[in-house]
């Protein structure tokens, strides 16, 4: 993988968390980046947690031209900070395979295991997700209250799935084809679901019945089947969700989903907002509640898929980590 697809030239000075085409690695996004880091809430403000994954997969949670290149720049900014880099697996190899093949809610266990063993994390940590990393750190915050997580910020994440596929960065176009083919063929097939990453958000409006049943992970953690009040509580212990919106992306379809809003079930062409979903008028997640107690913030910014400035960066979201 060229660095170029990660870092561009210092006189644009944009990162560009770019990694090849594929799922997640380690709990990251469709053909997205999938990269997740946490940080200590601000009386422990010297302790970070960073989780990493691929762009869509590809990447690992250790390669230096992609999040180690964010976690840097954290670290940069915020002198002390503890960054802890999580790992899938046994090494960067089976780190990487499993973004692609690993079923997320394993993932998310592993995770939380790892957690809870940090002894420097138990005050309470930040996180923060890039791409498929939002909606999976979404997943631990509900999941798994202890230690507890006081921010989350998702970066170019998918909190209500994806339905398509329209560009795939990188060397690894071939295996967006074979992903494609998956869902094509039946994406809730319980071998798809099962051994497919991406297929666990994808959402088709089309067959709304068919996703709110064998969804294996996203129709859970969304509350689509029945109302589980244990995530509504822990996601509602949050201080801060913060959702950026990429406004020129060509990777996430559709872009709503950056800020939980969707395409309307049993058509593909028109979207509503998080505001207007059943999800939130009927509050089954607890978003409605934060909303009104101002803890959820939408930002956006130009540019495509998980391309900004480190000006940006440092100005809209080191804020909520110090």
């Amino acid at each position: 993988m060229s660095a170029d697809r990660v870092l561009s030239g210092s006189a644009a000075g944009r990162v560009r968390c770019f990694r090849t085409c594929g799922m997640l690695t380690q709990l990251a996004s469709l053909q997205l980046a999938s990269d997740w880091l946490l940080t200590p809430n601000t009386e422990s403000r010297d302790q970070l947690l960073v989780k990493q994954e691929a762009e869509s997969g590809g990447d690992s949670c250790c390669n230096p031209l992609s999040m180690g290149s964010i976690k840097k720049m954290i670290e940069e900014e915020i002198p002390g900070i503890y960054v802890l880099s999580l790992m899938i697996g046994k090494n960067v190899v089976e780190d990487t395979e499993n973004g692609f093949f690993l079923d997320v809610n394993t993932q998310v266990s592993m995770v939380c295991s790892q957690l809870a063993q940090d002894a420097r994390l138990q005050g309470g940590y930040n996180a923060m997700g890039f791409s498929q990393g939002g909606q999976f750190l979404r997943a631990v915050a509900q999941r798994c209250p202890s230690p507890p997580m006081r921010t989350l910020i998702s970066v170019g994440g998918q909190h209500q799935g994806v339905y398509g596929l329209p560009r795939c960065p990188g060397e690894s176009s071939h295996i967006c084809d074979m992903i494609r083919e998956a869902l094509n063929r039946g994406a809730y097939s319980d071998l798809v679901q099962k051994h497919l990453v991406q297929a666990q958000y994808w959402h088709d409006p089309l067959n709304d019945d068919l996703y709110k049943q064998h969804s294996l992970f996203l129709a859970d953690i969304n509350q689509e089947r029945v109302v589980n009040e244990t995530y509504r509580k822990n996601l509602q212990q949050l201080q801060k969700f913060v959702m950026v919106k990429f406004l020129q992306d060509t990777v996430v379809d559709p872009v709503d989903t950056e800020w939980f809003g969707f395409l309307k079930a049993g058509q593909a062409k028109e979207t509503e907002t998080l505001q207007e979903s059943a999800l939130y008028r009927e509050d089954r997640l607890g978003l409605a509640a934060m909303d009104e107690a101002h803890k959820l913030v939408f930002l956006s910014t130009d540019g495509d898929h998980l391309q900004f400035s480190r000006e940006w960066f440092t100005a809209n979201l080191l804020p909520f980590l110090r």
